[in-house]
């Protein structure tokens, strides 16, 4: 998968999770980069990251979003995102999840658009 812009990222991304793709998912974030997987938690690192996306995917979730804003300046954005979230927890109740992320990207080297911060509840933050 190869983003061409931090909007194009995003939409990949949810992509993936929709299709139960975890290495889709995984593949468009940086190695280092660091994931909230809920208010005020959060992990970092890629083998970190497979296994908190593990946990949402395990949802079989739909994930919709809405990008509100993409700021970019020299090689590096934030996108603001509204997203929804619809799923089966694992004795059968449905779930929903819902909030506005604030996720930063960077552009790489060979031009493709990666995720470095991805916090789904950063615009709500504690």
């Amino acid at each position: 998968m190869h983003a061409e812009t931090p909007l194009a990222a995003i939409e990949l991304f949810a992509g993936a999770m929709n299709a139960g793709d975890l290495d889709a998912a995984l593949s468009l974030y940086e190695p280092g980069a660091t994931f909230a997987q809920e208010p005020g938690a959060s992990v970092t690192g890629l083998p970190a990251i497979r296994e908190a996306l593990a946990g949402f995917l395990a949802l079989r979730p739909t994930l919709s979003g809405r990008v509100r804003k993409v700021l970019e300046a020299d090689g590096v954005a934030l996108v603001v995102n509204q997203w929804t979230l619809a799923g089966t927890q694992p004795d059968g109740g449905e779930i929903a999840l819902s909030g506005v992320s604030a996720d930063v990207l960077r552009r790489q080297a060979d031009g493709r658009w990666l995720i470095l911060v991805d916090d789904p509840w950063g615009a709500h933050a504690p």
